[in-house]
Parts: structure tokens; C-alpha cells; sequence
């Protein structure tokens, strides 16, 4: 909002993170964010607080953009942060003739409850965010689409005049109900999570039949009601959208009784899983049968390349599944250390790629991050107690790996 022009005041409860963020400086890793925020918090344009008194004082528009995790001990989301917001902002915002933006992921039939709780004369409007991570700049200032849910037109123009520099730049703008505006980010998340579990779907009845999962992706991506994006079989999705939004999904899907959408979801989830206990069994064959006494060596920890996010991290399940089940395991990563090492305490930890390879007898390849492509095999063939690497990405290239003296495998390939 600095960037395309915007005063901007920016609050959060936890005071170390506004002590960062005041600082320039950005409490995960997030490709151009960091630069963005030390620019305009230098010119004064964005500035932090913890107080909401001064929010309100400040502002005509206020975004809530908190999480929604799943809720402990099970699927629903948990919207204990959602709430909280509109708790503290809504009595003080009497009188002010504010607009209240949710851009929260949240089951449908959130936006008409939240809305009850503001004062007269403050709006809600539901605007979702659609960002992916290692993307996030691009798809803030460039995104694919803008999805109003507003209740009048007032709000309707408030929000195109906050917007006003995206729009012109040719973004689309969908105005909805509040309803349709919640599904259309939970919709979307559940599609993609379709899509990457079909193609493991796909890659289990190749691994059946001795067929290519990669060259029967290749096929599909050139039929254009297909297309080839998020057609790439492996180890499957992870984080803190896809696996909580569908299974908050499923949630909501059976208190409104709509058992189709939760049967269907259900199995997205299930295949999803399953190809991590495929990685895991690959790993124990190719370890003799049995992970005790062999060194494992995990590339990855984050859940997808370009980010320090570990949350529901695949590469971090299938690493300590192979531990528990008593393998030596080393993990690298080139950015999600920190947060692995936390959450994962007892995991072995390499300063390097090269060095967590040293002496193992099974590489798992499981984070797509360009730093591991770029690795030269036939270097590391003399580093290793045996060749042999797993590619639970289908990311590297395998004739190159096996010319270099190496045994490669993948999820639904020969």
C-alpha cells in the first residue's frame, strides 16, 4: 500500500516484531519485502505500531490481515486472531465513517458475523489475498485479480480508490456477497490442492505400470483445458494455506451437510499424504531395507523453494518419519534453518548442501531450490558412502545424475 502511493500504518501485538519492523527490517524471508520495507519505512510513508488507539485515530481504511491456522486438535480454522481484531478496533471506530477490509482465508459465513459486530456507520468488506510465497511483492502489486465482497456500493468505491493504481494497471475487479467472496480464496486453494493430488494420483498407477508420470504430465500441460502449472508429481504440497485451508474446507463443508465436497476433499488430502510415506519407503529400500545405522541426507526443509516457511513442510515429515524409524538424518537448507532447528530440535542440521551429503548412503532431494539443481553430480559421486538419490520433486535432471554414476529415482517414473 506504501508502494503504490498510500500513508500507511501497519499494528501488531507482538512488540518485538514492530521493534523489527520499524527497524526495516522483515521477521521471515521473503523475496524484495525486506528492500520495500526499509524504502518507504525511511521515508516515513509506512510506519508500526501495538496500540489500536492510534489505529483508529489514523485510519479511513484498515485491512485486517491476520491468520487463520488450524484450529488445535483439529480441522476447523481457528479465528480466535480475526475475531480479536474486529474486538478491539470495532468500539473505537464509532463515529468515524471507516471501512473495515477482512483478507483473512475463513470458512463462508464469517464476513455476515463479523460484520454485526462493527458500530453504525463502519463497513465491512471481505477483499481475499491470493499471494503466493516467494511471489508475494509481484502478486501484491501485480495481481491476477481483485475480488471485492462489499454490501453497497460505497464500499465498492472505497475500496476501487485504494486500489485505484492496480486497477489501472488493467487488473480485473470481481464484486461479490460476502459469501462469494470468502469461497473464492478457499475455492481456489482446494482446486490447486486437487490438481497436485490428481497428478499424484496419476503418479501411483504410473509406479504400477512402469509408466512416466513426468511424460504423462508433458501430455496433459498441451491440452489448454488442462495447462501444465501445478502438474509436477512428487513428495506433494505443504504449508500454511493448502493443508489447513482444505481441511478448515472440510470442516465447514460438514456442518453445512454438504457430504460430496467433503468426501471429495478428504481424499485430496489423503493422496497428499501418502506420497510422504512413498518417499519414506523408497528411502528404506534403497537404504537395505532398514534405516538403522545409514546416513540419510535431506535437501530441503522449507515446504517450497524461495521462503523459510516449515509449516506442514514435507521435507521435514519425511525427515523425521526416517529417524524415528532410526536413520541418521542431515537436512540443509538454504534459507529455513532457523525455523527447522526450532521446530525440529533433534534433527542433525549441515552448514552446506556438500556437507550434508558427506558419507550418506541415501539422498533424498525434497526442496525444489535452485541451489540444488544447480549442484554438479559427478562432484559430489566421491562425497557420498553410496550414489544414490531420490528425487521426491522430479526436479533435477535424471540423465545427467545417472551419467554421473548415480542411481535416480522419482515419484512415478521407471
Amino acid at each position: 500500500m506504501a508502494e503504490i502511493g498510500h500513508e500507511v500504518l501497519g499494528i501488531d501485538v507482538d512488540p518485538d516484531k514492530i521493534a523489527a519492523l520499524r527497524a526495516g527490517r522483515v521477521p521471515f524471508y521473503e523475496p524484495g519485502l525486506e528492500e520495500l520495507l526499509a524504502k518507504h519505512v525511511a521515508t516515513g510513508r509506512l510506519r508500526f505500531t501495538t496500540s489500536y488507539e492510534e489505529v483508529a485515530e489514523f485510519g479511513e481504511v484498515h485491512f485486517s490481515c491476520v491468520g487463520t491456522p488450524q484450529s488445535p486438535g483439529g480441522n476447523a480454522a481457528d479465528l480466535r486472531h480475526v475475531d480479536a481484531v474486529i474486538e478491539n478496533l470495532a468500539p473505537l471506530l464509532a463515529g468515524r465513517n471507516a471501512l473495515v477490509v477482512g483478507k483473512s482465508t475463513v470458512p463462508v459465513g464469517t464476513a455476515e458475523r463479523l460484520a454485526a459486530m462493527l458500530p453504525e456507520g463502519t463497513e465491512l468488506a471481505w477483499n481475499p489475498e491470493f499471494l503466493r510465497e516467494g511471489f508475494a511483492v509481484e502478486d501484491t502489486l501485480r495481481p491476477d485479480r481483485l475480488v471485492f465482497g462489499v454490501r453497497s456500493t460505497a464500499a465498492e468505491a472505497r475500496l476501487r480508490a485504494v486500489y485505484a493504481p492496480v486497477i489501472s494497471n488493467g487488473t480485473p475487479v470481481v464484486v461479490t456477497d460476502f459469501p462469494t467472496a470468502e469461497l473464492v480464496k478457499t475455492s481456489a486453494n482446494a482446486f490447486l490442492a486437487t490438481k497436485i493430488s490428481f497428478i499424484n494420483a496419476m503418479a501411483e498407477v504410473c509406479e504400477a505400470t512402469g509408466a512416466d508420470v513426468t511424460l504423462l504430465a508433458e501430455a496433459l500441460s498441451h491440452d489448454t483445458r488442462i495447462g501444465g502449472r501445478f502438474l509436477r508429481a512428487g513428495v506433494g504440497f505443504g504449508g500454511g494455506c493448502l493443508p489447513k485451508d482444505i481441511r478448515a474446507f472440510m470442516a465447514r463443508a460438514g456442518e453445512l451437510g454438504v457430504d460430496q465436497a467433503l468426501t471429495f476433499l478428504r481424499e485430496v488430502d489423503h493422496i497428499n499424504m501418502r506420497r510422504r510415506s512413498r518417499v519414506v519407503d523408497l528411502a528404506r529400500e534403497a537404504a537395505g531395507g532398514s534405516f538403522l545405522g545409514r546416513r540419510i541426507a535431506v535437501l530441503g526443509a522449507a515446504f517450497k523453494p524461495d521462503s523459510d516457511d516449515i509449516r506442514d513442510s514435507p521435507a521435514l515429515n519425511v525427515a523425521a518419519q526416517i529417524q524415528l524409524q532410526g536413520g541418521n538424518v542431515s537436512v540443509y537448507d538454504p534459507k529455513a534453518m532457523d525455523n527447522a532447528r526450532k521446530s525440529f530440535p533433534t534433527l542433525a542440521y549441515a552448514t552446506s548442501a556438500e556437507n550434508t551429503l558427506g558419507q550418506a548412503d541415501v539422498v533424498l532431494h525434497l526442496t525444489e531450490w535452485q541451489e540444488f539443481r544447480d549442484l554438479d553430480p559427478a562432484v559430489l559421486r566421491d562425497m557420498v558412502a553410496r550414489p544414490y538419490i531420490i528425487d521426491g520433486r522430479n526436479a533435477l535432471d535424471a540423465e545427467r545424475w545417472r551419467a554421473a554414476g548415480w542411481t535416480y529415482r522419482a515419484l512415478g517414473r521407471p
